[in-house]
């Protein structure tokens, strides 16, 4: 089709202030083409206010209605979202078009390790934030407090420009560091990681049952969620009357940080083609969706069980698409973020972020940190453990912290 490289991504800023952001995507299909962009709007903290997608299953048309924010840089969004929409080429020779049985090369990760003489409040946040600027990718984390109070962060990233193995790249990075760390920064190395990456990455194999009975056994029984928050309100029905090709899934449910996202992902795990997506929100904090959709062969969902088991899915994901809870280590206070891994083996965005944030508003220190993926039951998790140094803090009460770190990584501090 005759479509310029230009035209596959158009982003319209409003008029005035508060109008929301108009992303246009017009390019050849996919499945999971719209969990893959729903993703990238995520990683650059957008929200989806409104959607629209539409395909015939070789070609789609899709317009996201964003909320966002004065330091958007809104042509590397253009660009990344360039990126995951198949069948182009950009000047730099990447080929972004994949036949579905091809994987995308891994990036390589590079282990970024540096010293501080002290953990100052907030410290992993600020450093956290400048590798989200530089749009290096936080796979894995180790940090630890030597016995003398200086600390030691083992970040291992991917860099999504893929420059990383540069010394300019490198030099930029170090110096973005020590102009948010300054003084407090010892020393800063970075290196490929090949190896080393396998051994962090394992972590501790030991997980609290309240991660592995109770923060993941959303379990449906008798026709209703066991689990935390299923009090909150969530409607999914399924219609296969309305369509004679498709089946409907209508979604009623509270709004939060990622849920187009949520659902996309599901859907694509699951290999559901979508062939035509409406997103609004009706009232303040709750949205609507329809969604009509088909099975991989082309044929509706007619099987009760199949339904049954998205519904499910759909509805777990709705209610607590990340686990979060405060627990005892010893005598010690653990903070505990599980969220599931996509099946192409990406985690969600920005997690780590919103953790560190969430924490530094609260003025409380991290004794240690990791990001760790363990296997349980059939899905893959990424945890996130913080031990938090109660001694130099002021009192927070654990409630409020699981509190808190809910209502960040939720957005619902600003959905309020």
């Amino acid at each position: 089709m005759g479509v310029l490289l230009e035209d596959v991504v158009v982003i319209s800023q409003g008029e005035k202030a508060g109008d929301p952001t108009v992303i246009t995507v017009n390019c050849p299909d996919k499945t999971g083409l719209g969990c893959d962009l729903c993703r990238v709007i995520l990683l650059f903290g957008l929200s989806i206010c409104r959607g629209d997608v539409s395909t015939d299953g070789k070609w789609c048309y899709i317009v996201f209605w964003v909320a966002g924010k004065p330091e958007t840089r809104w042509d590397l969004l253009t660009k990344r979202l360039l990126e995951v929409c198949p069948s182009y080429f950009t000047t730099s020779g990447i080929y972004y078009y994949r036949l579905e049985n091809q994987q995308p090369k891994p990036l390589d990760v590079f282990l970024l390790k540096f010293w501080c003489s002290y953990e100052q409040e907030g410290l992993l946040h600020d450093v956290t934030k400048v590798l989200c600027e530089l749009e290096l990718t936080i796979e894995r984390v180790k940090v630890s407090t030597t016995p003398d109070g200086k600390v030691m962060d083992l970040f291992f990233v991917t860099d999504s420009r893929e420059l990383l193995h540069t010394k300019r790249r490198q030099d930029e990075t170090i110096h973005c560091l020590k102009s948010v760390l300054g003084n407090v920064l010892l020393g800063c190395e970075i290196e490929l990681a090949e190896s080393k990456v396998t051994a962090c990455s394992q972590g501790s194999h030991y997980l609290p049952s309240v991660i592995t009975e109770e923060m993941l056994s959303l379990e449906w029984a008798n026709g209703r969620l066991k689990g935390p928050v299923t009090s909150i309100p969530i409607s999914i029905t399924v219609d296969n009357n309305l369509s004679p090709s498709h089946s409907l899934i209508q979604i009623l449910c509270p709004d939060h940080k990622g849920l187009v996202y949520d659902i996309m992902r599901t859907l694509k795990d699951y290999n559901i083609q979508v062939s035509h997506v409406r997103f609004y929100k009706i009232t303040k904090g709750n949205c609507e969706l329809d969604l009509f959709i088909m099975q991989a062969d082309g044929k509706k969902i007619v099987d009760r069980h199949k339904q049954d088991a998205l519904c499910s899915r759909l509805r777990a994901e709705l209610l607590c698409p990340l686990r979060v809870a405060v627990v005892n280590r010893g005598p010690d206070t653990e903070l505990l973020v599980a969220n599931p891994v996509e099946l192409s083996g990406r985690g969600r965005p920005l997690v780590f972020y919103d953790i560190t944030l969430a924490l530094k508003d609260l003025s409380t220190h991290i004794f240690s940190a990791e990001i760790v993926r363990h296997k349980i039951r059939d899905r893959e998790w990424e945890v996130y453990r913080f031990l938090l140094d109660e001694g130099v803090s002021p009192w927070v009460p654990r409630n409020k912290i699981e509190e808190d770190v809910r209502n960040i990584l939720m957005g619902w501090e600003q959905i309020a």
